[in-house]
């Protein structure tokens, strides 16, 4: 598959039986590794506030800081099909304002889709964004922007009513019209019993090799950061890598064998010949 991917590629490779990969990516760097990759979806998620903005949570993030990122991954993309998230306040408190926030992510940072957190609560908003002709992926189980509220409790579903009602929040995502659900931090067997139950397909993070694909934040796999989460596997250090990397360059330069001749530019011989000599005249005229 070349073209770029849509809502309803994934929909068919879920019907495929084709894992779906995602990735989060919030510049030009990680997204063209997503895109060499091959990666599926790319999303730009509101994480960025954790991962590169330096927020406790992803609670402070701003529509014009999550457009900045959208922007730089969607100049880069050329396959994934790129989702931007919604941040915190950009859709909870007035209808007009998710459309006109969600239009802003498809006009101004041509992003192909957006994603929001909540399911039966969010439905409806879903459904005018969707008759609207903008494509929505839904985000159920752990919602960090909710991280406030859920306190030290991450695994959510884990009591069979609190697993139940992910069920009603995931078929009320489908018909409300999501073309996608991000299952975060769900038992796997709860993760498996709403991918059944769905003809759309679900993408996990912590849930479990029941879902219809997987995302991981970029960061965290490579290993970018210090973190260490369970449901994280890491398939790189390059964090260590970089550390090793800065400090060998800090010390090359504190001894001075960096730069070298092999890192340097030159000037033709008779040229230097004639700068120097004009350089000397320039210093003797400013020193008389």
């Amino acid at each position: 598959m070349n073209q770029r991917v849509t809502p309803g590629d994934l929909r068919a490779m879920k019907e495929r039986g084709e894992k779906i990969v995602a990735l989060t990516a919030y510049d030009r760097p990680t997204t063209e590794v997503c895109e060499a990759a091959g990666v599926d979806v790319i999303l730009v998620g509101d994480s960025l506030g954790n991962v590169v903005l330096g927020y406790e949570t992803t609670v402070p993030v701003t529509m014009d800081e999550m457009l900045h990122h959208a922007k730089a991954v969607t100049r880069t993309a050329r396959r994934a099909l790129v989702v931007a998230d919604m941040p915190f306040l950009s859709y909870q408190t007035d209808p007009v304002e998710a459309m006109r926030n969600a239009g802003r992510f498809l006009k101004e940072a041509n992003a192909h889709a957006v994603k929001l957190e909540g399911g039966d609560r969010s439905a409806e908003t879903v459904h005018r964004l969707v008759t609207a002709g903008i494509p929505v992926m839904g985000h159920i189980g752990y919602t960090p922007q909710s991280a406030h509220a859920f306190g030290r409790t991450v695994v959510q579903g884990r009591e069979a009513d609190a697993a139940l009602q992910l069920v009603y929040d995931a078929l009320a995502l489908e018909e409300a019209g999501c073309f996608a659900i991000v299952l975060e931090c769900v038992p796997a067997e709860v993760a498996r019993v709403v991918s059944e139950r769905l003809a759309i397909p679900t993408i996990g993070i912590g849930a479990g090799a029941g879902c219809d694909g997987q995302i991981l934040v970029f960061h965290d796999a490579v290993g970018l950061n210090d973190l260490k989460l369970k449901f994280v596997k890491r398939y790189a250090e390059l964090n260590e890598q970089l550390k090793q990397a800065v400090g060998e360059y800090a010390r090359e330069v504190r001894g001075q064998t960096f730069p070298t001749d092999a890192h340097s530019f030159k000037m033709p011989a008779e040229e230097f010949v004639i700068f120097e000599q004009e350089a000397d005249d320039i210093g003797a005229e400013g020193c008389a």
